[in-house]
């Protein structure tokens, strides 16, 4: 199975596992959403099984808890766990700063709340993820169904002011029907080609009556994982204002075991 693994599956896997070895025993770990995510969901059962790692772990969308559930991975809900040590999560898109664009997957706002409620965040991503400036993937809003048509005009009318390339903006549809949340709500994608000013963004965004959260993500992340086709993987933390960036390897054979329960 690994031999018929793609470039990019490869790099995703080398990320969660570099990732995965950030979490000890005893921890209390939020799970991201998303095809990077699932890898660690993976990583971590094997160590479950395999290792005798004990972990409680709160899971940001119900697709990640029945993962977690099936690989042994001991579930609560953030009620539970009050607070995390760590929260690990994909990303859309990240810059140097390590802010990013999340909520592809349609989690955004579990996985925000997750995120914040953790002493640290752990972003796991491939390299293509990586820009100068965000906003080529477009940025999600989640807004409640009642007057979403209204909230949606005005999403785009306080685009107007602000520094971003495009201002157009389309309902996520799942077939024939709009996309719902695990919370019920549903989903704009902005397309805004460029993000001038993230922090400024989000907090208009969040403003606009009917919008729940956006998918901003900005002074949240502490650490990037970057993983790479061949294995290795990179690891960038921000220190103060200094990005430090060092390097792991990874041996791609272990993700054998991982199979073993598919």
């Amino acid at each position: 199975m690994i031999d018929q693994m793609s470039p990019i599956d490869r790099a995703k896997y080398a990320a969660a596992h570099c990732a995965a070895d950030f979490v000890e025993d005893g921890m209390r770990v939020g799970l991201g959403t998303g095809s990077t995510a699932a890898w660690l969901v993976r990583r971590l059962g094997a160590r479950v099984r395999d290792d005798g790692l004990r972990i409680t772990a709160v899971p940001t969308s119900t697709r990640t808890a029945e993962l977690a559930r099936e690989v042994g991975i001991d579930v609560v809900t953030l009620e539970d766990a009050r607070w995390l040590d760590v929260t690990i999560d994909g990303a859309d898109e990240f810059d140097s700063e390590l802010s990013l664009i999340k909520g592809g997957g349609g989690a955004l706002l579990h996985e925000k709340i997750v995120a914040t409620a953790s002493d640290k965040m752990i972003v796991i991503t491939d390299a293509a993820k990586e820009v100068k400036t965000l906003g080529a993937f477009a940025l999600p809003v989640e807004v409640v169904p009642f007057g979403w048509q209204s909230t949606k005009k005005q999403i785009e009318d306080a685009l107007e002011t602000l520094d971003v390339m495009g201002r157009w903006s389309s309902l996520r549809m799942n077939g024939d029907m709009p996309y719902v949340t695990d919370e019920g709500n549903h989903i704009l994608d902005l397309a805004l080609g460029r993000i001038g000013n993230p922090r400024e963004l989000a907090l208009v965004l969040n403003q606009v009556p009917g919008v729940v959260e956006n998918g901003l993500f900005v002074d949240i992340a502490d650490r990037v994982v970057i993983g790479h086709s061949d294995g290795h993987c990179e690891l960038r933390d921000l220190v103060g204002d200094t990005l430090q960036t060092t390097r792991r390897q990874v041996d791609l054979d272990a993700a054998r075991n991982i199979f073993a329960d598919i």
